[in-house]
């Protein structure tokens, strides 16, 4: 599970961001982010059901995340090297992204997706 250390000089608590993530089943989570993180590595830090067999290289397409579509079109746009995995996944859709090619924001504060 993700946890943050305190520091003096830091209030670490300003670079955290809450993603909202739908697991298989219905079941919903709240996970803490670091601001600079993907969203794979969010799912990872808190023992989320990820594959990612790549490690975030986006040539595996196995951290395939389907996005709410309030945010689909808040996040930035998938670059061509994403837009080509997405193609080759079954059922892809306008809200399927790649997990490990968003990076956590500020801005992505309460961002909905499930697994």
């Amino acid at each position: 599970m993700l946890t943050f250390a305190s520091h003096d000089s830091d209030n670490e608590a300003d670079d955290v961001v809450e993603l909202h993530v739908r697991l298989a089943g219905g079941a919903f989570a709240r996970v803490p982010a670091l601001d600079g993180m993907s969203v794979m590595e969010v799912l990872r830090a808190n023992d989320l059901p990820i594959v990612a067999e790549c490690g975030g290289a986006a040539v595996c397409a196995s951290c395939h995340i389907r996005v709410a579509p309030v945010w689909a079109e808040r996040l930035p746009e998938p670059d061509g090297e994403e837009l080509a995995k997405l193609d080759e996944i079954p059922g892809a859709g306008d809200d399927s992204r790649l997990a490990c090619q968003i990076r956590v924001t500020r801005s992505l504060e309460g961002l909905e997706f499930d697994l």
